[in-house]
């Protein structure tokens, strides 16, 4: 089972469309990528190529 990550004060922000987003900071912290192109992404995922920088 995953380990649950409190959030913080600038761990995401909500999108004009309403959607969080999960910033760096709050990726770092996750400590892995999931894979699924995040706009934050520190890992260098991309989800047009299907790779990490």
């Amino acid at each position: 089972m995953k380990e649950h990550i409190p959030l913080e004060e600038g761990d995401f922000y909500f999108s004009e469309e309403g959607y969080k987003v999960f910033t760096e900071q709050y990726l770092l912290k996750r400590g892995y990528c999931c894979e699924s192109g995040c706009r934050h992404c520190p890992y260098g995922y991309s989800a047009k190529t299907n790779m990490r920088r």
